[in-house]
């Protein structure tokens, strides 16, 4: 069932009026699914022990490459997650028709995982950093799951927007 939800927009609205209010909704969204699917996330990995995978800590591992006390490490977590949200919003989410929720935040999640693992080979190349102490494929795992969780997350809060229906209305469908 699709749950329709339509938003009044002052009857002398514009369309920069109409686009401000759309952009003030993403912004919305990318920063509430961020920081919700990251603490979601960050969760996940305190867990990832009981359930037989390694310790994973994302904060930790970025403030011990970058020198810089693990609070700083989970504020560029938390960033990095509000980016990856924004991504989502802006530039996944209109592009990617999908009907599953589940299977496109998957899909997203998948994406997020496959371009952290790039970027943590590149900065490995650019910077010295310490090797994982455990398994290295239960380390993939965990992150994958991980990730996966994040993206799930956002796509779970993120509404899918159809086309603008009148001057008045902006009619937002959530699947």
């Amino acid at each position: 069932m699709q749950k329709i939800v339509c938003q009044e927009l002052p009857d002398n609205a514009t369309n920069h009026q109409i686009k401000l209010f759309i952009m003030k909704s993403k912004i919305a969204q990318f920063l509430i699914a961020g920081m919700v699917a990251t603490a979601v996330m960050t969760g996940f990995t305190f867990l990832a022990p009981m359930m037989g995978l390694p310790k994973m800590n994302p904060a930790e591992m970025l403030s011990g490459m970058m020198g810089v006390p693990i609070m700083v490490g989970y504020l560029m977590h938390f960033m990095i997650g509000v980016i990856f949200a924004a991504a989502y919003v802006y530039l996944f989410n209109p592009k990617v028709h999908i009907n599953s929720k589940f299977l496109k935040g998957s899909l997203f999640g998948f994406a997020v995982f496959i371009f952290a693992q790039v970027m943590m080979f590149i900065i490995g190349k650019i910077m010295p950093m310490p090797m994982p102490q455990d398994n290295m494929m239960l380390m993939m795992l965990g992150s994958l799951i991980g990730h996966l969780v994040y993206g799930i997350v956002v796509a779970l809060i993120v509404p899918v927007y159809t086309q603008v229906q009148s001057d008045n209305y902006i009619r937002t469908s959530h699947a």
